[in-house]
């Protein structure tokens, strides 16, 4: 998988989707493989990486670490701390 080598400021679901999707493919997995390890439903999976709004949060965070990713809460850039 390749390295990631800045943090990514994602701002929607449809680009978390896609990030989802990025990292699966690097780490060569299908889908199914990823809700496999996940334990989620391959259906669920379709659903996050093409940005489906009202994704479970639980669900998604459990897909992330499959992906050996987190997420990180930083204010954006110019935001007051």
């Amino acid at each position: 998988m390749e390295p990631l080598k800045e943090p990514k400021l994602l701002t929607s679901s449809r680009e978390f989707g896609a990030e989802v999707r990025r990292l699966r493919k690097a780490a060569g997995m299908t889908q199914r493989d990823l809700a496999a390890v996940a334990g989620v439903g391959e259906r669920f999976i379709v659903e996050l990486e093409d940005g489906k709004p009202r994704c479970q949060l639980e669900k998604s965070l459990r897909v992330m670490k499959m992906l050996a990713k987190g997420l990180l809460i930083v204010p954006r850039p110019g935001s007051p701390p």
